[in-house]
């Protein structure tokens, strides 16, 4: 990931007992992961915020022949469907 290999990995945690102590490395490790859990409740809650407001101000498509048949529909008639600007011979 960082280039960093095993002797590495085992210098860094060595360091870390030396600095924090054996007791201390538990209550850290829990702080760590509590702090995680926060952090990633807190953008799950931003993100369905924001979906919930972009859903309910999204424009809702209007279909007026909605539920009706083919039968029931308007049907064009011939005068309407000629364009207005050719005259019959």
């Amino acid at each position: 990931m960082f280039g960093l290999g095993p002797m590495e990995i085992v210098l860094i945690f060595l360091v870390v007992l030396l600095v924090f102590g054996a007791k201390r490395i538990p209550e850290i490790a829990h702080g760590i992961g509590k702090g995680i859990t926060e952090f990633r409740k807190a953008a799950r809650d931003v993100t369905d915020e924001f979906d919930a407001g972009a859903q309910a101000t999204a424009p809702q498509p209007k279909n007026e022949l909605k539920g009706q048949r083919i039968s029931d529909r308007p049907q064009e008639t011939v005068d309407q469907a000629k364009p207005a600007d050719k005259k019959e011979a």
